[in-house]
């Protein structure tokens, strides 16, 4: 077997049951095509420019874009995620996502749909909001436009947010709403105050584990740059990356 395959026998294991049942025709090898999608993935490449190895670029993508679709690569991390994490502590964090020119037209979409980039001081970008367990690893994701707050990512997760004890963040987080959200779900905020506010508050600096998984996740050129336009695309690359890197 080529050295560009990816996937040993034990992950292709862990992978099976998350794969969607073939009808029909049986589908084409599960490992090398699913190898060749990391492939592109990390190395930022066209679909064209696939080894040949993978098999045709059009059975990568025609693979990538229908299992995307159905949600199977977001099914794989979390089905992964909950048989493994350990939520006791969760920490989370956003981080700014460069797009690319081929990807940053601010026109919406067909069906008023957005692209979710933003302009910034750092130009055009999409921020991506994480939460992880307490080995930085991640459990759930969500993409906004550049400029929109970590206030707007940590409310659009927290009704998905597993039992936890403690919740870890830096002051960006720190609101009076999001710490009693977190209280009524009966987790501990371990938040630093904003210098505006007049009563100190206790907190935990144990955080750079999630730093450190954002800066993993870049490692793969298709999330570090952002080359689609459609949002759901992009995020489906985030996933797979975190997928590979931390639950297989």
């Amino acid at each position: 077997m080529s050295d560009l395959f990816w996937l040993s026998d034990e992950q292709m294991a862990r992978l099976e049951p998350f794969f969607p049942k073939s009808h029909g025709r049986p589908r084409v090898d599960d490992r090398r095509v699913l190898s060749g999608i990391i492939f592109i993935n990390r190395n930022g490449l066209r679909w064209r420019d696939a080894p040949a190895e993978y098999g045709p670029a059009k059975t990568l993508y025609n693979r990538w874009k229908r299992w995307g679709d159905m949600g199977v690569f977001a099914r794989m991390m979390l089905g992964l995620a909950e048989a493994d994490a350990d939520p006791s502590t969760l920490m989370i964090d956003a981080t700014y996502l460069k797009a690319h020119r081929t990807a940053s037209s601010l026109r919406p979409q067909k069906g008023g749909r957005e692209r979710l980039i933003g302009r910034t001081k750092g130009g055009l970008n999409t921020k991506l909001h994480a939460l992880t367990d307490r080995d930085g690893r991640p459990l759930r994701f969500f993409l906004s436009a550049g400029q929109v707050s970590d206030y707007t990512g940590a409310a659009a997760m927290l009704s998905s947010f597993p039992e936890a004890e403690f919740l870890l963040a830096d002051r960006g987080y720190d609101a009076d709403w999001f710490r009693h959200a977190l209280e009524n779900k009966g987790i501990t905020p371990c938040i630093p105050g904003r210098k505006s506010r007049e009563k100190p508050v206790k907190y935990d600096r144990r955080r750079s584990r999630i730093e450190m998984m954002f800066g993993r996740l870049k490692d793969w050129r298709r999330v570090a740059t952002r080359y689609d336009r459609c949002p759901k695309v992009f995020l489906n690359a985030i996933i797979l990356a975190a997928t590979v890197l931390f639950w297989l």
